[in-house]
């Protein structure tokens, strides 16, 4: 990841923090921030299909945010001082999390569409669509993933022996 062209030409990036039965995102946080990128991760609203993205002062700020009801960290609710990506200079890159992809960019999430949302979303954005990549296991590759009219797909898909 830390060597992806993509990953070295941008300057503002989301990324998930990751769930244990997920691709380990800390030390591309970390990096994300000891090469002076701005980094910027991810806040849902429960009952929702909303999600936004929110930017981290740094590695550490991880460790003041809140554990919501699905054990993912993130900023809470009354937590307004973060710049939301969309609001200022848009994103360049945004990592994505999923349960089962296919080498056709399609991704099988956890069923809110937050994501697909999202990135609905960036397209109005003046800088328009970020690049996608999703982390994966190879384990995660299938044949195909059933797919909605609201799927986007994904740019590229890194995971081992790719």
């Amino acid at each position: 990841v830390i060597g992806h062209p993509k990953y070295q030409e941008s300057k503002r990036i989301a990324i998930f923090l990751s769930m244990p039965d997920e691709i380990q995102t800390e030390e591309i946080i970390k990096d994300i921030f000891k090469q002076g990128k701005e980094c910027f991760i991810p806040r849902y609203k429960p009952q929702s299909n909303h999600m936004d993205m929110l930017k981290l002062s740094s590695a550490e700020d991880i460790s003041s945010l809140a554990l919501t009801s699905w054990n993912i960290l993130q900023p809470s609710d009354d937590d307004s001082g973060r710049e939301e990506a969309l609001a200022g200079g848009g994103l360049d890159l945004i990592f994505m999390p999923g349960l089962g992809f296919d080498k056709k960019g399609n991704r099988l999430g956890r069923g809110k569409g937050y994501y697909d949302t999202y990135l609905e979303r960036c397209m109005k954005h003046p800088r328009g669509k970020p690049y996608t990549i999703a982390l994966a296991f190879k384990e995660q590759i299938c044949e195909s993933v059933p797919v909605t009219e609201n799927d986007i797909s994904i740019d590229e898909i890194l995971y081992e022996d790719c």
